[in-house]
């Protein structure tokens, strides 16, 4: 059988093993695929995503449970008969087990836990008690410590008995007798020395530590700058609670980015994929910064009521209108990218505001200049082959137009480098201040920066 399979495909594979229903060559089939293979069958093949976990190894089962979309898994424990769903779900890291918990209703929520072991829904109860987006909903307990007193051979003895059920064994906690940290050793130290040193000749108590209550994002930029696989989580008393592991900060900050990248967009987190999200949920999710927007908008009409006999006197004003407005909205939305990406990787803090500012009207000015002169050009080429669109003010009008870039530009990139870190202020989350919702400010406002200019410089003239 495997010669015959050996020229196909994994899906072809999977294909002609599935057909055989001989569910000890279906099991053999799955264990000898890589993890990620699997977890491909899973979503390449809805009708056989129950029987895909069902027909392999409860430990590799639940390594393809745990990479696999929400959606996905959902439906696989939707389709597992009981039993399988509560081998599965014990089987799971208690970080990952919770994770997925906690985006399941409430009701679905108590039947599984009933499902677990009692050790298992004690840890799980314990961890979906922590604030929803903390560090305590991410940690896992199984880890590997030691005490001061051990020997490195006695260290091993204990990895060997333990390590097998531990997130990592990169590193090695040391605790007293209270259960409180005193430090934590990577595990090349324990291999690199004599098997009767003990452990107290080795620390340094030199140690970083996370508290439960702290938010993932916290967690992701420690992880970053202190370059660790593992981090140790302690309560206010210093008792180790758990570990934090590099992988769960990887999926953390990929979530993360994905809701601002569609905050940016004007849109709340859809927390599901676009596929698989629900019309009716996608609609809600859109419509209200897009009415927020609208209402913004309207606010533009209302200044060109506002200038509306400017307007009838200087048709040619109107010209420009979405000239200016979109470089004053291109201008903020640039700055506003620019400083939520920055705060975001610790690059910017609330403290930076008055360097960003003096470095956003450099740059606005900068950059309002640089339009402001291919603004004057371009109406003084067109008014060299066509003078009569301009009449004998273009001059006038080119300057109006050139003065009143350097305004909009300047303030947009104000506007979008200042919005962010005032919401970061008041405890919103600054990808709400997103380029939409710039631009739609930044409209408006430039409309009153264009008309108020062209006001004292056509006055006279034209106006």
């Amino acid at each position: 059988m495997a010669l015959e399979l050996e020229h196909l495909s994994i899906p072809e594979q999977f294909e002609t093993v599935i057909r055989t229903e001989d569910r000890l060559k279906i099991r053999d089939f799955l264990d000898d695929q890589n993890i990620s293979d699997v977890a491909q069958l899973v979503d390449a093949y809805p009708d056989y995503q129950g029987q895909i976990i069902a027909n392999m190894s409860v430990h590799r089962a639940a390594s393809v449970f745990k990479i696999l979309d929400l959606s996905t898994q959902k439906s696989v424990i939707h389709d597992l008969p009981a039993n399988t769903t509560a081998s599965l779900l014990n089987e799971l890291p208690a970080d990952d087990r919770t994770d997925f918990l906690e985006e399941l209703p409430s009701n679905v929520v108590r039947e599984l836990i009933k499902l677990l072991d009692p050790d298992e829904r004690k840890i799980t109860l314990s961890l979906l008690g922590y604030p929803e987006n903390s560090i305590g909903r991410l940690m896992t307990p199984d880890y590997v410590y030691v005490y001061p007193s051990n020997t490195i051979e006695e260290v091993f003895s204990t990895i060997r008995k333990f390590g097998k059920d531990s997130e990592t064994i990169n590193v090695i906690y040391v605790i007293n007798e209270k259960g409180e940290l005193l430090d934590d050793i990577r595990i090349r130290e324990f291999i690199l020395n004599p098997p009767d040193k003990k452990v107290s000749e080795l620390m340094d108590e030199r140690f970083i530590a996370l508290h439960p209550d702290n938010d993932q994002e916290t967690a992701a930029e420690v992880f970053k700058m202190n370059n660790r696989v593992a981090l140790p989580v302690v309560s206010k008393s210093n008792k180790l609670l758990g570990i934090v592991t590099i992988d769960d900060i990887l999926w953390v900050t990929a979530e993360e980015f994905s809701e601002d990248m569609q905050k940016m967009g004007g849109t709340a987190a859809l927390n599901e994929p676009y596929l698989e999200i629900p019309i009716l949920k996608l609609f809600k999710k859109r419509v209200v910064w897009l009415v927020v927007l609208f209402l913004g908008e309207l606010l533009t009409a209302s200044a060109m009521a506002f200038f509306e006999d400017e307007i009838k006197r200087a048709v040619v004003l109107a010209l420009f209108v979405p000239l200016i407005i979109s470089s004053g909205g291109n201008s903020g939305s640039q700055a506003s990218t620019l400083i939520i990406q920055a705060m975001a990787v610790g690059e910017i803090t609330l403290k930076d505001w008055w360097r960003v500012m003096r470095r956003e009207i450099t740059s606005g000015l900068l950059l309002g200049t640089v339009l402001g002169l291919i603004g004057f050009l371009r109406i003084f080429a067109w008014h060299s082959f066509a003078p009569e669109i301009y009449g004998a003010y273009w001059w006038q009008i080119g300057i109006t137009v050139s003065i009143t870039l350097v305004g909009v530009v300047l303030w947009g990139t104000l506007s979008g480098s200042m919005l962010p870190l005032l919401l970061k202020r008041f405890g919103a989350d600054p990808a709400v201040s997103s380029a939409p919702f710039v631009a739609t400010l930044v409209d408006v406002t430039g409309l009153i920066i264009y008309f108020s200019v062209a006001f004292a410089m056509l006055s006279g003239s034209l106006l």
